[in-house]
């Protein structure tokens, strides 16, 4: 007799969390039944098609443990505390490995007589419920120690050179429930010369490879098969759909690919044919400490894409970056003014874009541009670019398809795409970064993928269906980051983590990592990275890992909020490692309100015509480095705080121990530019002249603080995306970025209606005002006061103390909260008059940030009598108004200026 409807064989809400012992949680045990009544069984099929019947089938029974899940599991897996604890006898154990490799399922059968005393009424033997498992711990228990140990993907043994050079590959992937993976290899290579896009056709030879005891699978190869395409073909239970698949798949640690991801390839990363002359010289600039990068947020195809001087065949791409255009000559002005990394969106392999230019569709620019002379409000543009979006040449590419292999549409020509010369050419864009004097910080995205299951971009599925993925308590992926969320507290996905930043350190001499969302990532998951990355050594490696810098989104939500499954890494929880998280606080506090606002327009901030003094607090708090010890008295009522106790929402706007915990920035590729949030919160009669000096003092903010200072790109050129709050697949049109600085991308058109069409009302009269376009000659100001400010942050190094004793001792708010002090002014001083002496010139160093419209002549307590003097850097710079700045030495005042940001000094 089958069971009733309990059986839910597609849920999995029990947990395999160790060879010997099962969870399940309260939430899923069967209503109204003593849990003395309940008989559990594990039960299985060989072949599939398992079916639950009141007579028990195929398994072994398990025993309640009353002393519930013990501790080693509930550090690994927080969220299981609670659940029923259940274990198996030494048999069923013993066999886990058999029982793995096909369906399984936690049964209950009433096992007491005479009913259940008014609850659920069941005879004996009843099935009361019916579930499968989640797998991904039991896993970890079994192979997870051994298997971390292991290469994966493609590995060479033997020499370049010498009397009989040829390096071997060795091909080795992790399916520990597979019942059979065989290597997929095809013949034949691009040919020399070619052009287009090339894929492998005919049949591949097949060769089977040979399971070891930690689940990998590998085979040995031959020296001919170098530059061939490969896929494994696993033959394995998948959960999902109740059966034994037999599957292909790429490699998840691939190192080279087809065009368009179809294959693996088996590249070789120490061949000399992929090791561009330029990757192999050029040598990027050092760093003393994290706190002295100042940081440029970059894409790939935005840096060249609208760049007349570029070649167009390589607009847009790897190769772009060694050319002599506008972009280039404008970063070498900003390294030589004192930027110093620039940080690349992500390059790796991504799902979103098609890699064939030939087949990338997209609207024609000349009539876009003809379209918006006329309706610079338009409806169309976005209809035209949201058209051709899903074939678009343009995306953010947060949608990671393979970590360890660069994205092959920023490749030139399409044939470049494969293989090793993708290799090659995104090396040739680091050496020419690196030449330009930048570092280079790639963005890494591992807490989700596109894909899951059998669907066409899931790799890590494919291998070892439902482990990669977190799961929630049905048992389907969670998706709180908008995608398929990995779950890099399991072993093998936190490898695949490690492995591929020290590839990407190792192989492409990358400086640092921006990791995204990364509160879904645990602590020891950044610490496992800072580990890994500390090991290399340029005597043995090439490179010096212990001088990459890390930092990433230290946001906390979704169903790991709140250290939920394990101990996070977000705001506030990362003391002592020296990994940066981004300062919401600040950026909110300079814009006003918040980036998730439905309206934009209802609050201002500091450098927006805001005049909260709670958003003095914030800033003054940002400006000493996030430090939640930092302490002034307060803007809002003249009492004592700190930075923990100054209020952000419910949390503390302080929550760093040391400053290079925190990165300052006012927009990123993320929400409305600068320019726009400057557009849609001021008067729109504000004078542009005003406009541009808001935008300054805000971008002051970032670059005169102790923290990391980090810009978007095209900041200092007044960027805007038409008002676009969203602008991930907004096509190359909404994205401009133009370095001739012409046109600053707006009024292009309303911005695509998904995210932005509940405001378009608002947008309309902005977007067809002329007077909010700023000319040339504005963009070219706007970028001469932001080169000052970086050459400021580079010449004063009391602007980089480093370390939180330093800054408690030598940072004050001297005006803030005093009968003197205002709330549009923040004036910050650095006394480095004591001993232990920092900058060799100058003794101090004073910050006045004037957010009113005019000039304020502002008591400074204490320095009576002392001598200041603006800063050579302003004396000297574009700004004439910034000149105007005034220290009266008698009486201790500063004038400013209004909207701006001077900084004096005091010569030793």
């Amino acid at each position: 007799m089958l069971a009733p409807h309990s059986v839910d064989l597609v849920a999995a809400r029990a947990h395999w969390v160790r060879r010997g012992l099962i969870a399940i949680p309260g939430t899923a045990l069967p209503r109204g039944v003593a849990v003395a009544d309940l008989r559990w069984r594990l039960e299985h099929s060989v072949e599939g098609g398992l079916e639950i019947r009141e007579e028990p089938g195929p398994g072994f029974d398990l025993e309640t443990d009353l002393l519930g899940l013990p501790e080693d599991v509930l550090e690994s897996a927080r969220h299981l505390a609670g659940c029923l604890a259940l274990r198996l006898p030494d048999a069923g154990a013993a066999c886990a490995e058999e029982l793995l490799r096909g369906p399984i399922a936690l049964v209950a059968r009433h096992c007491a007589g005479g009913g259940d005393g008014g609850g659920v009424r069941a005879p004996n033997g009843r099935v009361l419920l019916a579930t499968s498992l989640q797998i991904p711990y039991v896993l970890d228990d079994i192979y997870g120690a051994e298997a971390v140990t292991r290469d994966y993907g493609v590995s060479w043994a033997g020499s370049h050179s010498g009397p009989r050079p040829g390096r071997v590959p060795i091909l080795t992937v992790w399916a520990p429930t597979a019942r059979q993976v065989t290597l997929l290899l095809w013949d034949g290579v691009p040919p020399i010369g070619h052009t287009r896009a090339w894929s492998p056709r005919g049949v591949p030879a097949r060769y089977p490879m040979n399971r070891d005891p930690d689940g990998a699978w590998s085979i040995i190869g031959e020296p001919g098969w170098r530059d061939r395409c490969y896929q494994f073909e696993v033959t394995v239970y998948v959960p999902g759909q109740g059966r034994v698949a037999t599957v292909r798949s790429t490699d998840p640690w691939s190192v080279g690919l087809a065009i368009d991801s179809t294959h693996s390839v088996l590249v070789d990363l120490t061949d000399p044919a992929w090791t561009p002359a330029v990757w192999r010289s050029a040598v990027a600039p050092k760093l003393r400490r994290a706190v002295d990068q100042t940081i440029y947020e970059l894409h790939v195809r935005d840096f060249s894409r609208d760049d007349p001087e570029v070649p167009e065949q390589v607009r847009g791409s790897y190769l772009a970056f060694g050319e002599g255009g506008n972009g280039r000559r404008h970063l070498r002005m900003l390294a030589e003014a004192g930027l110093n990394t620039v940080h690349l969106l992500p390059v790796f392999d991504f799902t979103s874009i098609e890699e064939d230019p030939a087949l990338q569709e997209m609207p024609d620019p000349g009539y876009l541009a003809a379209l918006s002379a006329r309706e610079p409000a338009g409806e169309q543009q976005q209809q035209l670019v949201y058209a051709a979006s899903r074939r678009g040449a343009f995306n953010w590419g947060y949608d990671p398809w393979h970590f360890m292999t660069p994205e092959g549409s920023y490749a030139r020509p399409a044939a470049a795409a494969h293989g090793g010369q993708r290799v090659a050419q995104c090396r040739e864009m680091i050496g020419a970064l690196h030449a330009t004097g930048l570092r280079v910080v790639l963005d890494q995205v591992y807490n989700h993928t596109t894909d899951s299951a059998l669907f066409r971009s899931s790799v890590l599925d494919r291998i070892v269906p439902g482990y990669y993925h977190r799961l929630g308590p049905s048992g389907g992926v969670e998706t709180s980051t908008c995608c398929q969320n990995l779950a890099t507290e399991h072993l093998m996905t936190e490898k695949l983590m490690v492995d591929s930043c020290v590839l990407w350190v190792r192989h492409y001499r990358v400086d640092g990592f921006r990791f995204d969302l990364m509160g879904h990532h645990s602590r020891h998951n950044l610490e496992r990275v800072r580990a890994a990355l500390d090991e290399l050594r340029p005597e043995t490696d090439g490179v010096d890992g212990r001088a990459v810098t890390l930092y990433g989104e230290g946001w906390n939500f979704g169903e790991v909020a709140g250290n939920a499954r394990f101990f996070q890494a977000v705001q506030g929880q990362l003391d002592g490692t020296g990994i940066g998280t981004f300062n919401d606080r600040l950026r909110d506090a300079v814009r006003g309100g918040s980036v998730q606002d439905d309206d934009p327009r209802d609050e201002g901030g500091f450098a927006t015509g805001g005049a909260d003094p709670l958003h003095t607090d914030q800033l003054q708090v940002g400006l000493a480095g996030g430090l939640s010890d930092i302490a002034f008295r307060s803007a809002v009522d003249g009492r004592p705080v700190t930075g923990h106790s100054v209020p952000y929402g419910g949390s503390p706007t302080g929550y760093a121990t040391e400053p290079d915990e925190v990165v300052n920035y006012v927009d990123a590729h993320d929400n409305e530019t600068l320019w726009d949030t400057l557009v849609l919160k001021l008067a729109p009669d504000t004078p542009m002249a005003a406009r541009i000096r808001r935008n300054t003092l805000a971008l002051a903010t970032v670059t005169l603080s102790q923290g990391i200072s980090f810009w978007h790109a095209g900041a200092e050129l007044l960027r805007s995306k038409s008002l676009d709050r969203n602008s991930y697949a907004s096509g190359d049109w909404f994205n401009h970025l133009d370095y001739t600085q012409r046109d600053n991308g707006f009024a292009r058109g309303l911005p695509p209606k998904p995210d932005n069409g509940r405001r378009w009302s608002a947008m309309v009269p902005l977007l067809s005002d002329p007077t909010l376009r700023p000319s040339p000659a504005d963009i070219g100001l706007a970028s001469g006061c932001a080169l000052d400010l970086l050459r400021l942050r580079r010449d004063l190094p009391l602007l980089r103390l480093g370390r939180a004793e330093q800054i408690l001792s030598k940072v004050t708010f001297p005006c803030s909260g005093t009968s003197g002090g205002r709330r549009d002014v923040v004036v910050m001083l650095i006394d480095d008059a004591s001993d232990q002496q920092i900058d060799p010139d100058h003794s101090g160093v004073l910050v006045v940030l004037n957010a009113s419209t005019d000039s304020v002549r502002q008591e400074v307590p204490g320095l009576a009598g002392q001598s200041w003097t603006l800063s050579d850097v302003q004396q000297e710079g574009v700004d004439p108004v910034t000149r105007d700045t005034r220290w009266d030495r008698a009486a201790g005042t500063v004038t400013v200026p209004g909207l701006t940001a001077a900084v004096l000094v005091r010569y030793r």
